[in-house]
């Protein structure tokens, strides 16, 4: 997610809020929203990823690290 470390962001796209009672979205729920603060930025463990050719001495090595936001939940509003 694109912000800053410590900022405030609110996610609009809710599909289940529980509690006393249950509300199930189909698929979203329209009125929930949830409120978080982004607590860290970073990258995942790297992945390799090798693909070759049989019989043609064609390899191809490839690493790949997929961007993570961790995030505090600090609200939701059903």
């Amino acid at each position: 997610l694109d912000g800053a470390v410590g900022e405030t962001i609110e996610l609009n796209e809710v599909l289940m809020v529980g509690g006393a009672e249950v509300k199930i979205g189909t698929p979203l729920l329209p009125e929930a929203k949830v409120t978080a603060r982004i607590v860290e930025q970073g990258k995942d463990k790297k992945i390799l990823v090798f693909r070759s050719r049989r019989r043609k001495n064609f390899r191809k090595k490839n690493g790949h690290r997929q961007p993570l936001t961790r995030l505090q939940i600090t609200g939701i509003e059903a």
